[in-house]
Protein backbone atom coordinates (compact mmCIF):
# COMPACT_ATOMS: atom_id res chain seq x y z
CA UNK A 1 0.00 0.00 0.00
CA UNK A 2 1.42 3.44 -0.81
CA UNK A 3 2.16 6.53 1.24
CA UNK A 4 -0.82 7.99 -0.77
CA UNK A 5 -3.28 5.53 0.02
CA UNK A 6 -2.53 5.05 3.94
CA UNK A 7 -2.98 8.55 3.84
CA UNK A 8 -6.62 9.07 2.49
CA UNK A 9 -7.62 5.72 4.54
CA UNK A 10 -6.66 7.77 7.80
CA UNK A 11 -8.05 10.44 6.47
CA UNK A 12 -11.56 8.80 6.04
CA UNK A 13 -11.19 7.40 9.63
CA UNK A 14 -10.44 10.20 11.06
CA UNK A 15 -13.89 11.85 9.15
CA UNK A 16 -16.11 8.98 10.34
CA UNK A 17 -15.01 9.17 14.06
CA UNK A 18 -15.68 13.15 14.08
CA UNK A 19 -18.79 11.81 12.22
CA UNK A 20 -19.56 9.11 15.37
CA UNK A 21 -19.05 12.31 17.56
CA UNK A 22 -21.18 14.58 16.43
CA UNK A 23 -23.90 12.27 16.31
CA UNK A 24 -23.39 11.33 19.95
CA UNK A 25 -23.23 15.09 21.02
CA UNK A 26 -26.56 15.81 19.44
CA UNK A 27 -28.06 12.30 20.92
CA UNK A 28 -28.38 10.44 17.73
CA UNK A 29 -25.97 7.59 19.48
CA UNK A 30 -28.83 6.98 22.60
CA UNK A 31 -32.51 6.93 23.28
CA UNK A 32 -34.07 9.90 21.61
CA UNK A 33 -35.30 12.85 23.44
CA UNK A 34 -38.67 10.77 22.67
CA UNK A 35 -38.06 7.94 24.02
CA UNK A 36 -36.98 9.39 27.38
CA UNK A 37 -40.27 11.51 27.88
CA UNK A 38 -42.11 8.25 26.99
CA UNK A 39 -40.38 6.06 29.63
CA UNK A 40 -40.70 8.73 32.02
CA UNK A 41 -44.28 9.55 31.60
CA UNK A 42 -44.83 5.57 31.70
CA UNK A 43 -42.84 5.84 35.18
CA UNK A 44 -44.85 8.25 36.57
CA UNK A 45 -48.19 6.55 35.33
CA UNK A 46 -47.18 3.58 37.20
CA UNK A 47 -46.39 5.39 40.69
CA UNK A 48 -49.45 6.96 39.88
CA UNK A 49 -51.73 3.75 40.08
CA UNK A 50 -49.76 1.90 42.20
CA UNK A 51 -50.19 5.23 44.93
CA UNK A 52 -53.84 5.20 44.07
CA UNK A 53 -54.43 1.37 44.29
CA UNK A 54 -52.57 1.63 47.61
CA UNK A 55 -54.60 4.92 49.17
CA UNK A 56 -58.01 2.46 47.99
CA UNK A 57 -57.07 -0.24 50.01
CA UNK A 58 -56.13 1.48 52.65
CA UNK A 59 -59.05 3.76 52.65
CA UNK A 60 -61.69 0.89 52.07
CA UNK A 61 -60.00 -0.87 55.09
CA UNK A 62 -59.97 2.30 57.58
CA UNK A 63 -62.18 0.62 60.26
CA UNK A 64 -59.40 -2.39 60.34
CA UNK A 65 -58.01 -3.03 63.59
CA UNK A 66 -59.90 0.09 65.01
CA UNK A 67 -62.05 0.52 68.32
CA UNK A 68 -65.56 1.84 68.01
CA UNK A 69 -65.82 5.11 70.67
CA UNK A 70 -69.10 4.23 73.15
CA UNK A 71 -71.66 6.05 73.63
CA UNK A 72 -72.67 5.97 77.08
CA UNK A 73 -75.19 8.99 77.60
CA UNK A 74 -78.27 6.90 76.91
CA UNK A 75 -77.90 3.56 78.83
CA UNK A 76 -80.72 4.62 81.38
CA UNK A 77 -82.93 3.84 78.53
CA UNK A 78 -82.45 0.38 78.49
CA UNK A 79 -84.03 -2.46 80.41
CA UNK A 80 -83.24 -6.35 80.11
CA UNK A 81 -86.65 -7.42 78.40
CA UNK A 82 -86.89 -4.55 75.61
CA UNK A 83 -86.59 -6.62 72.74
CA UNK A 84 -89.21 -8.27 71.17
CA UNK A 85 -88.06 -10.89 68.54
CA UNK A 86 -86.49 -9.06 65.94
CA UNK A 87 -87.34 -5.56 67.19
CA UNK A 88 -86.84 -3.77 70.04
CA UNK A 89 -89.22 -1.29 71.99
CA UNK A 90 -87.93 1.56 74.04
CA UNK A 91 -90.13 3.78 76.66
CA UNK A 92 -93.42 3.20 78.14
CA UNK A 93 -96.31 1.18 76.99
CA UNK A 94 -98.42 4.40 77.76
CA UNK A 95 -96.62 7.09 75.69
CA UNK A 96 -99.13 9.05 73.63
CA UNK A 97 -96.82 9.04 70.50
CA UNK A 98 -95.92 5.27 69.16
CA UNK A 99 -93.02 5.47 66.87
CA UNK A 100 -91.66 2.46 64.53
CA UNK A 101 -88.46 3.21 62.70
CA UNK A 102 -86.64 0.93 60.09
CA UNK A 103 -83.21 1.41 59.49
CA UNK A 104 -79.59 0.13 58.64
CA UNK A 105 -76.55 0.39 60.45
CA UNK A 106 -74.69 1.32 57.30
CA UNK A 107 -77.35 3.72 56.30
CA UNK A 108 -75.75 7.20 55.67
CA UNK A 109 -79.59 8.24 55.85
CA UNK A 110 -79.87 6.63 58.92
CA UNK A 111 -77.15 8.37 60.60
CA UNK A 112 -78.35 11.52 59.68
CA UNK A 113 -81.65 10.71 61.32
CA UNK A 114 -79.55 9.62 63.98
CA UNK A 115 -77.39 12.76 64.12
CA UNK A 116 -80.74 15.37 63.99
CA UNK A 117 -82.86 13.72 65.64
CA UNK A 118 -81.90 10.83 67.67
CA UNK A 119 -81.08 12.67 71.30
CA UNK A 120 -84.71 14.53 71.05
CA UNK A 121 -86.39 11.13 70.26
CA UNK A 122 -84.47 9.58 73.39
CA UNK A 123 -84.95 12.99 75.47
CA UNK A 124 -88.99 12.07 74.65
CA UNK A 125 -88.75 8.61 75.39
CA UNK A 126 -87.25 9.66 79.21
CA UNK A 127 -90.15 12.29 79.45
CA UNK A 128 -92.81 9.17 78.84
CA UNK A 129 -94.15 10.94 75.87
CA UNK A 130 -92.94 8.81 73.17
CA UNK A 131 -92.16 4.66 72.74
CA UNK A 132 -90.23 3.77 69.72
CA UNK A 133 -90.04 0.40 68.05
CA UNK A 134 -86.78 -0.24 66.41
CA UNK A 135 -86.48 -2.49 63.31
CA UNK A 136 -82.62 -2.86 62.56
CA UNK A 137 -82.41 -4.57 59.36
CA UNK A 138 -79.89 -5.84 57.15
CA UNK A 139 -81.18 -4.08 53.89
CA UNK A 140 -77.69 -3.13 52.81
CA UNK A 141 -75.94 -6.73 53.47
CA UNK A 142 -74.00 -6.38 49.90
CA UNK A 143 -73.31 -2.70 50.35
CA UNK A 144 -70.08 -3.65 52.97
CA UNK A 145 -66.56 -5.03 51.04
CA UNK A 146 -66.61 -7.59 52.93
CA UNK A 147 -70.64 -8.00 52.33
CA UNK A 148 -71.94 -9.32 55.62
CA UNK A 149 -72.18 -6.24 58.31
CA UNK A 150 -75.49 -5.08 58.11
CA UNK A 151 -76.62 -8.19 59.07
CA UNK A 152 -73.84 -8.56 61.85
CA UNK A 153 -74.22 -5.37 63.38
CA UNK A 154 -78.15 -5.73 63.24
CA UNK A 155 -77.75 -8.98 64.90
CA UNK A 156 -75.27 -7.32 67.47
CA UNK A 157 -77.40 -4.99 68.56
CA UNK A 158 -79.92 -7.55 69.14
CA UNK A 159 -77.75 -9.63 71.39
CA UNK A 160 -76.66 -5.96 73.31
CA UNK A 161 -80.55 -5.39 73.40
CA UNK A 162 -80.55 -8.71 76.04
CA UNK A 163 -77.92 -7.38 78.03
CA UNK A 164 -79.64 -3.97 78.63
CA UNK A 165 -77.63 -2.00 76.80
CA UNK A 166 -79.15 -1.40 73.48
CA UNK A 167 -79.48 1.85 72.65
CA UNK A 168 -75.80 3.25 73.84
CA UNK A 169 -74.76 0.15 71.13
CA UNK A 170 -76.98 1.26 68.72
CA UNK A 171 -76.07 5.38 69.55
CA UNK A 172 -72.43 3.92 68.99
CA UNK A 173 -72.59 2.31 65.67
CA UNK A 174 -74.08 5.05 64.37
CA UNK A 175 -71.24 8.21 65.84
CA UNK A 176 -68.92 5.35 64.34
CA UNK A 177 -70.74 4.32 60.87
CA UNK A 178 -68.64 3.08 58.33
CA UNK A 179 -68.76 4.24 55.11
CA UNK A 180 -71.33 2.69 52.56
CA UNK A 181 -69.04 0.22 50.20
CA UNK A 182 -66.07 -0.10 52.17
CA UNK A 183 -65.27 -2.30 55.01
CA UNK A 184 -67.63 -2.30 58.09
CA UNK A 185 -66.95 -3.80 61.72
CA UNK A 186 -65.52 -7.38 62.32
CA UNK A 187 -67.55 -9.43 64.90
CA UNK A 188 -65.04 -8.86 67.16
CA UNK A 189 -64.74 -4.95 67.37
CA UNK A 190 -68.56 -5.56 67.79
CA UNK A 191 -68.17 -7.76 71.20
CA UNK A 192 -65.61 -5.06 72.06
CA UNK A 193 -68.10 -2.20 72.30
CA UNK A 194 -70.81 -4.79 73.86
CA UNK A 195 -67.34 -5.10 76.59
CA UNK A 196 -66.71 -1.43 76.53
CA UNK A 197 -70.70 -0.31 76.95
CA UNK A 198 -70.26 -2.85 80.65
CA UNK A 199 -71.46 -5.44 78.40
CA UNK A 200 -69.39 -8.66 80.90
CA UNK A 201 -71.73 -11.82 80.12
CA UNK A 202 -70.42 -14.36 77.82
CA UNK A 203 -73.50 -14.73 76.14
CA UNK A 204 -73.60 -11.76 74.23
CA UNK A 205 -70.16 -12.83 72.63
CA UNK A 206 -71.98 -16.43 71.53
CA UNK A 207 -74.70 -14.41 70.36
CA UNK A 208 -72.73 -12.06 67.86
CA UNK A 209 -70.43 -14.88 66.97
CA UNK A 210 -73.11 -17.30 66.83
CA UNK A 211 -76.02 -15.02 64.49
CA UNK A 212 -78.31 -15.49 66.99
CA UNK A 213 -81.09 -13.61 65.37
CA UNK A 214 -79.56 -13.75 61.79
CA UNK A 215 -82.71 -15.49 60.42
CA UNK A 216 -85.41 -13.38 62.47
CA UNK A 217 -83.93 -10.17 60.77
CA UNK A 218 -83.61 -12.05 57.20
CA UNK A 219 -87.18 -12.73 58.00
CA UNK A 220 -87.86 -9.18 59.13
CA UNK A 221 -86.57 -7.64 56.24
CA UNK A 222 -88.57 -9.67 53.44
CA UNK A 223 -91.92 -8.86 55.60
CA UNK A 224 -91.29 -5.25 55.40
CA UNK A 225 -90.20 -5.17 52.19
CA UNK A 226 -93.52 -6.43 51.03
CA UNK A 227 -95.25 -3.52 52.79
CA UNK A 228 -96.60 -0.74 49.96
CA UNK A 229 -95.61 1.85 52.53
CA UNK A 230 -91.81 0.81 52.89
CA UNK A 231 -89.67 3.28 51.73
CA UNK A 232 -86.27 1.74 52.69
CA UNK A 233 -84.15 2.90 55.62
CA UNK A 234 -84.68 4.81 57.00
CA UNK A 235 -88.76 4.99 57.20
CA UNK A 236 -90.46 6.50 60.24
CA UNK A 237 -93.73 5.39 61.15
CA UNK A 238 -96.64 6.88 63.48
CA UNK A 239 -100.10 4.65 63.56
CA UNK A 240 -98.97 3.00 60.13
CA UNK A 241 -98.22 6.70 58.40
CA UNK A 242 -95.09 7.46 56.90
CA UNK A 243 -93.66 10.18 58.88
CA UNK A 244 -91.48 13.04 56.66
CA UNK A 245 -88.33 12.92 58.76
CA UNK A 246 -86.54 15.38 57.40
CA UNK A 247 -89.76 18.27 58.01
CA UNK A 248 -88.11 20.28 61.09
CA UNK A 249 -90.20 20.25 63.80
CA UNK A 250 -91.87 16.76 62.80
CA UNK A 251 -91.37 14.96 66.51
CA UNK A 252 -92.50 18.39 68.40
CA UNK A 253 -95.38 18.36 66.59
CA UNK A 254 -96.16 14.89 66.85
CA UNK A 255 -96.30 15.14 70.62
CA UNK A 256 -97.82 18.30 70.86
CA UNK A 257 -100.93 17.25 68.65
CA UNK A 258 -101.49 13.84 71.12
CA UNK A 259 -101.50 16.42 73.88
Amino acid sequence: MGGAERSARKRRQQQSAAARAVTQARGGGGPSRKTIVSVVAVVVLAAVVIGGVIWTNASKNETEGTTITPQTASAALDTADERQGATVVSGKADAKVKLDIWADFLCPYCAQLQQKYGTQIEDQIKAGNVQVTYHMIPLLNNRSDPAGYSLDSANASLCAADQGKFTPFHDSLFASQPEEGKRGYDKAQLIKLGQDLGISAPEFATCVNGGTYNQQLDDALTEVSKAPNFQGTPTVMHNGQVINWTQDGWLTNLVNQAG
